[in-house]
């Protein structure tokens, strides 16, 4: 049994797409793409083993040539979402019982919380506006 050579690069991009899933490294994708592009040249235009090995390197490293660069770029922008109390950090809050050193009470995101001041020698009066610092368990640190 004799197996053209476009089903050999198909077969080469299943195992580097498998390759793919098992290592997480993205540049095997751009590799299996390139080897399904060699195996279209080989079966639906009958190129040659030059013209296919061309295609799957030209295919894949101008995959690899654009493709990289911008996705490093996406993955160093993607802003991070803060939730929970990592999400308060940097809120404000309005005062709603005198904040000092020792504690107090504040409004924060629509919640009544214990507060202390950053600056224990510091304190807040009622209605003054504070700005979250931290967050130590049920308390908001504040200044």
């Amino acid at each position: 049994m004799d197996i053209d050579a476009w089903l050999w690069w198909l077969i080469g991009a299943a195992a580097l797409g498998i390759a793919l899933v098992v290592t997480a490294m993205p540049e095997l994708g751009m590799l299996a793409v390139g080897a399904v592009a060699a195996a279209v040249v080989s079966g639906i235009f009958g190129g040659g083993a030059v013209a296919q090995v061309a295609v799957f390197a030209v295919v894949s490293t101008a995959l690899i040539a654009v493709v990289r660069p911008i996705a490093r770029r996406h993955r160093s922008q993607r802003p991070e979402l803060a939730s929970g109390v990592d999400a308060l950090r940097g809120k404000q809050a309005v005062v709603l019982e005198r904040v000092d050193g020792s504690g107090g009470r504040i409004k924060l995101a629509g919640e009544v919380w214990s507060a202390r001041a950053l600056d224990r020698s510091h304190s807040y009066e009622v209605g003054q506006e504070v700005d979250v610092v931290e967050i130590e368990g049920a308390t908001a640190i504040v200044m």
